[in-house]
């Protein structure tokens, strides 16, 4: 099948089925002599593989280790658990640091009990003084960004 082709049979845009060929995660097809990409059924089951990764939250870099792992099934499963143990972790601290996030609204959110002009407004008037105080702060983003990961250890890809 032509790329459109298998876009449309897994639901995933051409340009997002390139770059994971050229992020690796997906291998590169064969040519027609047109020069068309050809994919089979095992394209589309390793993207529907790694979207399932995907909507579990899981970085390339994760994705990655276990198509590996995947692509070796007389390997030990053990770095497959580590590799979950440390996402599962990763989640935890998401949670965390959303519930956080969402106290930080709800205060927020008291700074302007009733409606009024936006000159008078509580809440802007908060950001505002919070972003004076600590601009470093108000400009990174609160750790909510998904798949993000930070501080991860890289496993054996050399990419971050």
């Amino acid at each position: 099948m032509k790329i459109s082709e298998l876009a449309n049979a897994t639901g995933i845009q051409v340009e997002t089925i390139r770059f994971y060929e050229r992020e690796g995660l997906l291998p590169l097809p064969p040519r027609t002599s047109g020069n068309y990409r050809v994919y089979d059924t095992g394209h589309v089951e390793r993207l529907a593989f790694i979207r399932h990764c995907r909507s579990l939250d899981m970085t390339l870099d994760e994705i990655r280790v276990l198509l590996r792992l995947k692509d070796a099934p007389q390997a030990d499963c053990g770095e497959v658990n580590v590799l979950l143990d440390e996402h599962i972790g990763h989640v935890a601290a998401r949670i965390r640091e959303l519930r956080e996030l969402e106290k930080q609204l709800k205060q927020l959110r008291q700074q302007c009990a009733i409606p009024r002009d936006t000159a008078h407004c509580g809440i802007l008037r908060e950001i505002v003084h919070n972003a004076r105080q600590a601009p470093e702060e108000s400009a990174r983003p609160a750790g909510h960004m998904a798949g993000s990961h930070k501080g991860r250890a890289q496993r054996g890809t050399g990419a971050s």
